[in-house]
């Protein structure tokens, strides 16, 4: 065999070790927490309660951030996890804060193995965040947060907010 065809082999095995590592190593940091399923008839289930699911900015420049926040209740037996946050567009951004923790900003092309968790009886926030500079665009505008839970009831949640661009 010549050295060159040593050097391409060694070369391939090499990057074969490295990708394999990769894979076997990547997100080992992380423990994954996995999301607990309930069906509409069990009485010891998570349950989302919202009161608000649209609030008015009002006026707004297209210079201008503005935040408004849901309450969000588990009125269930079970922890009530949030998980998939996403948004309408790449203006629109929501945080969700649970036991005083803050979540990242989560956007419309956010990817995100977050899972949080409410326990029974207790709220968390969810903020939406608009900023119009960001894909400015002017008038009435209506802007939403997705949210998903484990709620067989609500399994998606959508705050929305409107606002008149000027």
């Amino acid at each position: 065999m010549s050295s060159k065809a040593l050097i391409i082999g060694g070369t391939i095995i090499l990057i074969l070790v490295l990708v394999g590592s990769y894979f076997l190593f990547a997100g080992s940091g992380q423990p994954q927490v996995s999301i607990a399923s309930y069906s509409k008839n069990d009485t010891e289930r998570p349950k989302a309660k919202v009161k608000e699911m649209l609030k008015d900015m009002g006026e707004m420049k297209v210079s201008d951030e503005k935040t408004e926040t849901f309450t969000l209740k588990n009125a269930g037996k079970k922890p009530l996890q949030i998980s998939n946050v996403s948004s309408s567009c790449n203006c629109t951004f929501g945080i969700l804060v649970i036991d005083g923790k803050e979540s990242e900003e989560f956007g419309m092309h956010n990817v995100s193995d977050y899972v949080g968790a409410i326990a029974p009886g207790k709220e968390a926030i969810v903020k939406v965040i608009y900023r119009p500079f960001v894909m400015p665009v002017y008038g009435a505008v209506e802007r939403e947060v997705y949210v998903t839970t484990n709620d067989p009831e609500n399994q998606k949640l959508v705050f929305k907010v409107k606002a008149y661009v000027k």
